[in-house]
């Protein structure tokens, strides 16, 4: 929801995943809400691109820990959104990242983290929830992540209308697969090609790829969860990386990546490559030819940047929920209060929240 009269807010990122699939996308949704508490962006749309209740619901259980249900930052607003999970396909099997954390209890018996997604009928329907996510935004105030298979996004551009929507809002579409410049194939890619094939071809802006190398070459380290987190008794996250291999491991970050270049491409915590175009090959590969005038172009791991970006993701994905302060000018606040009498002792003001 934009606000009238404020002012351009930080940019929206619309952030698609296949949340279950592989530990980086819990780290990149993470490291997001630890960018929206710094205000530096909003996560103004959730999404899943496999049929998976639970890959929803942990995505919705992240975002009330973040809005203070669990978490203990009583009062913030603003981050429980409802969560778009495709329906194409037969529901794959829950993997235990997603599975232990929402099978957790707490002393009482009851469940640890709270959700209401059920059922299908619980979550958006994927193409109507992000073209209103871009609907909402200012014009060029909008950035696109995927942390999977491009299957919801290349059904999104199949809405009428929607390109030109898609021109006018978004700044950059980032995406987390394939390896550059011209590697392996990659899961990601893989698991739905023609997608793939239609999210290059098609997509009216640029397109800013992040390679299976970029994620190798800074993980996560497994130190950062035994420490960084021992402020929450209970943390979705956590709970989901130590169900997800056994510990102690160092996780792949090319989610992380994709998240931290859409929101702080100004960093520089990365090299680019020239402009170009990137092709989706039959076999799942992806193949990026040198062009002056493309919109293509892909992130390059930098050894000098190494420990800054590894020092960024732990800072970000472990810090605690902000209380956010509602989005209201002064004026407009001033305006609604009554006028004071002359002998009146002006009302003591409220103590200040303090952040965690």
């Amino acid at each position: 929801m934009q606000f009238p009269g404020q002012g351009k807010p930080p940019a929206g990122v619309i952030f698609d995943s296949d949340m279950g699939n592989r530990i980086d996308a819990a780290l990149a949704l993470a490291l997001l809400y630890g960018l929206d508490g710094r205000n530096e962006t909003r996560v103004v749309s959730l999404s899943v691109s496999k049929s998976n209740l639970k890959a929803a619901a942990f995505c919705e259980v992240m975002g009330r820990f973040y809005s203070g249900a669990v978490s203990g930052a009583f009062g913030a607003v603003g981050r429980t959104l409802p969560t778009g999970m495709s329906t194409v396909g037969h529901m794959p099997e829950d993997t235990p990242m997603i599975a232990v954390p929402l099978a957790r209890v707490n002393s009482a018996g009851a469940p640890a983290y709270n959700h209401g997604i059920h059922r299908v009928l619980d979550t958006a329907e994927v193409p109507a929830l992000i073209r209103n996510a871009f609907t909402s935004q200012y014009d060029q105030n909008c950035v696109v992540v995927v942390a999977g298979p491009a299957t919801n996004l290349a059904n999104v551009l199949g809405l009428p209308g929607v390109t030109d929507l898609i021109s006018r809002k978004v700044r950059y579409l980032v995406i987390a697969g394939g390896s550059f410049p011209d590697g392996p194939g990659e899961s990601r890619v893989m698991a739905d090609i023609p997608a793939a094939k239609r999210l290059f071809a098609e997509w009216p802006t640029p397109i800013v790829a992040v390679g299976r190398e970029v994620g190798e070459h800074t993980p996560y380290p497994a130190s950062s969860i035994e420490k960084d987190f021992a402020w929450a008794e209970a943390h979705p996250l956590v709970d989901a990386y130590r169900a997800y291999k056994p510990m102690p491991y160092d996780a792949p970050t090319w989610d992380m990546a994709a998240v931290l270049y859409a929101v702080r491409p100004q960093e520089k915590y990365f090299k680019m490559s020239g402009s170009g175009r990137i092709d989706v090959l039959n076999d799942g590969r992806t193949k990026f030819t040198p062009s002056p005038d493309g919109k293509h172009r892909y992130l390059i791991p930098d050894d000098s940047q190494r420990e800054r970006v590894v020092n960024t993701y732990t800072e970000l994905a472990s810090a605690k929920p902000v209380i956010r302060q509602p989005r209201f000018r002064q004026q407009q606040v001033d305006q609604k209060k009554p006028e004071q009498k002359k002998d009146e002792a002006p009302a003591p003001k409220p103590d200040a929240v303090k952040q965690p």
